[in-house]
Parts: structure tokens; C-alpha cells; sequence
């Protein structure tokens, strides 16, 4: 089984410093290998080898701006029986989740076979991510960082037809270097996304569009089956109504933080509700 995917460096000449082209393309590699071994293993994977049943192959360059296509290849019979169940559009969805997750962005709504898929990891969907950004996530934004070029990351379901998964840039980099803040906060917040499996998900202040990501910062079986039936039973009860008529919760919080203050996660340490 094999699924391709091209990345597009944003460089109008055409051409790119290699070394930092390189480390990008390796992060690339290393992101895409991470996410399918998890899937497919249910382990998250330490190290890659070559010997690896689950392996990406670089491919040919293309025209425009400088651009690379690679695949995802499997090597193992029941490897391959696995990853052709969920298929290669719901795998694109899981690619795009994880990276999201690791950049502290939201993803749109998940189909049920790609959320089916993500529940099934549970808490091993939280260790993948710290695994991605140790070091495969600063390599993808090499060329970013050093030379301000943006990198898309597509899913290819033919020469025609390309869809993008992921875009790395000077701003999303600054995710893998967010801090927890040593302050406590109190929000009033309603839930707009929970994974029952891991607790992490997010949540919407009051009089704010935007939504921001939140999780309990222990293992979710350590958290109390109250706190649990609060968040869940919070999600239902607004899931399709007005906002006029949503409830909201009094949550104690420890912010996450990017240098320049912004806030892209928030572990809760209490609540109560409004």
C-alpha cells in the first residue's frame, strides 16, 4: 500500500537553501512515519529505521514553487490490510489532527471512521504528539525560520486533485516553544470539543469566537468521574443550540503560553458551575 503526498516550499526563485530544505523535508519524513507507525502499531515509535516496515520514499520534483512529492509506503502484510481499512482520505484527516493537536490548532470536525481511529490510541494520542514535537515539528520549520518561507504539506490523490493538510510558517513555530504560565486563572467557558479518551479538547470563552485548547495535564483515568460528567454534559447540552443558550462553566486554569503572551492551551486545576 502506498499514499502520496507533496511538499510545496514557498520560494519564488524556484530554489531553496539546501541544508535547511533538507531538514525540512526530514521533518516531513519523520512526522509522516510517526503518525502512520502509531496508527497502525498502536505504539508510539522512539526511533525510525530503515529497516522499518512503514517507510517514506522521496519522488520527483515538480514545477512552480519548489515542491517535492514523496509516499508513505507499507511493508507488511498486516500493516497494510490495517491502513487499507481506514484509507487513505481518513488518514489524511489523522495527518492533519496530529499536526494540529502539536501546533495548538484547531482541526474541523473529524469523520467518525477518523475519530473511531484516534479514540482507539486513547491516551497514546498524547504521547504521539510530545513525539512530534521533539524533534520532527523544528525540522519541518527550518526553512521557515531561517529564510520565512511557508511549507504546505498536501495530500495527492492524483496530479490533479491535491488537498492541503497542514501549513508551516514563522507563526506556527512559535507552538513548539509555548510554556505553562506559573499563574492560576479563572474563565467562564462552555465545551466545544472533548475526546473522552485523553480529556484534551476545546473550549470557547464567553463573548469569544475563537476557540482554545484545553486538557486536565494529568492521565484523564486520574480525573474524577465528576469532573468528567461536568465537561461531558456541558458539550451535549450546547451541541446545536444558540449561543444565547449555552451554559457555561467557571473553570480554575493554568494558562500555555507563546513568548509573546498569547495563550493556546489552558490545563484546568478546578470548576464549578456558573
Amino acid at each position: 500500500m502506498s499514499i502520496d503526498f507533496d511538499v510545496v516550499i514557498d520560494s519564488p526563485e524556484y530554489s531553496i537553501d539546501m541544508k535547511s530544505g533538507l531538514d525540512t523535508l526530514q521533518g516531513v519524513s519523520e512526522a509522516t512515519r510517526y503518525i502512520a507507525e502509531t496508527i497502525l502499531t498502536e505504539q508510539v515509535v522512539q526511533r525510525q529505521s530503515h529497516k522499518s516496515k512503514v517507510r517514506t520514499t522521496l519522488k520527483q520534483s515538480f514545477k512552480g514553487s519548489y515542491g517535492h512529492i514523496y509516499s508513505l509506503d507499507i511493508y507488511d502484510a498486516e500493516l497494510d490490510k490495517k491502513f487499507r481499512k481506514i484509507g487513505k482520505a481518513t488518514f489524511s484527516e489523522i495527518m492533519t489532527y496530529f499536526i494540529n493537536e502539536s501546533l495548538y490548532l484547531e482541526t474541523r470536525e473529524l469523520s467518525v471512521k477518523a475519530q473511531n481511529v484516534i479514540n482507539k490510541l486513547g491516551e497514546k494520542t498524547e504521547g504521539l504528539i510530545k513525539q512530534l514535537r521533539i524533534s520532527s515539528l523544528e525540522n519541518i520549520h527550518e526553512i521557515s525560520t531561517k529564510f520565512g518561507h511557508d511549507v504546505k504539506l498536501r495530500y495527492r490523490k492524483n496530479r490533479n486533485d491535491q488537498t492541503t493538510l497542514a501549513t508551516f510558517n514563522k507563526s506556527t513555530v512559535q507552538a513548539l516553544y509555548a510554556k505553562e504560565s506559573n499563574e492560576k486563572l479563572d474563565v467562564t467557558a462552555c465545551i466545544t470539543r472533548l475526546n473522552i479518551n485523553t480529556g484534551n479538547g476545546r473550549l470557547s470563552l464567553k463573548d469569544v469566537s475563537e476557540t482554545v485548547a484545553f486538557g486536565f495535564g494529568i492521565e484523564y483515568k486520574a480525573v474524577t468521574l465528576e469532573a468528567k460528567k461536568i465537561f461531558s454534559e456541558n458539550l451535549n447540552h450546547n451541541n446545536g443550540l444558540n449561543n444565547e443558550e449555552w451554559i457555561y462553566l467557571k473553570i480554575s486554569v493554568k494558562p500555555i503560553k507563546l513568548k509573546d503572551g498569547k495563550i493556546v492551551k489552558y490545563i484546568v486545576k478546578g470548576f464549578y458551575n456558573d
